[in-house]
């Protein structure tokens, strides 16, 4: 006998007949505009995007499969595409503190202009600061320089001489320094000859070097005063020359960012530290990478790379303000992350390894939604 309650297979199964739909795929659906059965959450919802105030947040729970996922992201890319798209926002080299950064807000799309600015300032000062060094003007003013040094160096080499000959020494120049012969019937002798001669005779000479040891250090201390003063003068002759060059490109920068105070100190900075750098930008690049291969730890580090960009958030791109979803609850995902590289076995970091992490993205205007 069959129970009552007892159901077959057919009871069981659901049939829906296809030729009902009126599409192809679900693709062509409208999305869902009402949460079937959430008119309370839906209410809460609207108002609760209406306080635009800083430090409110909504939270939004309920069961799952009743559509509040899409809702909320249909009704958040709504109100969303009709809000101003949010700041960029860009990390820039600090000269007075390199361990802290400098965050600059820039409408949307600047951040990405001004990063292509500084890569293209960048190649331009490269090329510009070795064309103008590298001719003939230059090397010729470079030559004067160098020959009004050498010019009082000789005199003071020749007016040693004349001291040093009336105890009859003669001084002699060589790469390592000044050094003195003594001079015995009108000749120069050698070290060999002066330990033959007689004792009291060596004795007087040895208490006359004392004198002339004393005059040799003057003038030494004469001639690399003088050689200080040369290149500071070279230095000061460069610096000048660059600065025209320098200027054309960071007056033009400054003309674009002229509101931004942040830029503008930026960009002072670069153009000091571009001035101080003109023997690193004149190297030999050859010379420089061969000695680099042989011995990575005395090479020099790239002034160029203080003058990058990072762009650290960019909404360029952006229509509106973007909902952001994700179910990534990773404290890198969350906060960002300072990245690192390896360079000859050691960790090495900059500015620029800084990467936006789902926070920084949903600055301010932006809506985070994770799934």
């Amino acid at each position: 006998m069959k129970n009552k309650n007892e159901l077959s297979y057919k009871d069981l199964k659901m049939s829906c007949n296809p030729e009902i739909f009126q599409f192809e795929t679900t693709a062509e659906l409208s999305p869902i505009k009402e949460g079937i059965g959430q008119e309370r959450g839906i209410k809460a919802l609207e108002f609760g995007l209406q306080v635009d105030v800083k430090g409110y947040n909504l939270y939004l729970e309920g069961p799952s499969g009743v559509g509040k996922t899409m809702y909320t992201k249909n009704y958040l890319q709504k109100i969303a595409s009709k809000k101003k798209a949010p700041s960029d926002w860009c990390y820039i080299y600090n000269f007075e503190n390199p361990n802290q950064p400098i965050a600059v807000e820039l409408p949307a799309g600047q951040g990405k202009d001004f990063k292509e600015s500084m890569e293209g300032f960048i190649k331009e000062i490269r090329k510009d600061i070795a064309n103008t060094f590298n001719n003939d003007d230059f090397e010729k003013e470079k030559a004067l320089i160098k020959q009004e040094f050498e010019s009082k160096r000789s005199a003071l080499l020749e007016q040693l001489n004349k001291e040093a000959s009336k105890y009859n020494f003669q001084v002699k120049t060589a790469q390592n320094g000044i050094y003195m012969m003594p001079i015995v019937d009108g000749k120069v002798i050698e070290e060999e000859e002066f330990d033959k001669l007689d004792e009291k005779i060596k004795k007087q000479y040895e208490e006359k070097s004392v004198l002339v040891q004393e005059q040799i250090m003057n003038v030494i201390g004469q001639i690399k005063e003088i050689e200080r003063q040369s290149d500071k003068k070279i230095s000061e002759w460069q610096s000048n020359v660059a600065l025209l060059t320098v200027n054309v490109h960071i007056n033009y920068l400054k003309s674009r960012y002229k509101r931004n105070k942040k830029i503008n100190n930026f960009l002072n900075s670069v153009k000091e530290d571009v001035l101080k750098n003109i023997p690193t930008f004149l190297e030999d690049k050859n010379q420089s990478s061969q000695a680099n291969q042989q011995a990575p730890n005395n090479k020099k580090p790239d002034p160029c790379l203080n003058y990058r960009v990072n762009l650290f958030v960019d909404n360029s791109n952006t229509n509106g303000v973007p909902v952001i979803m994700d179910s990534n609850y990773s404290y890198h995902n969350i906060f960002g992350t300072l990245e690192y590289e390896n360079y000859y076995g050691a960790l090495k970091t900059d500015h620029t390894m800084l990467k936006a992490g789902l926070m920084q993205q949903a600055n301010r205007w932006l809506y985070y939604f994770s799934s």
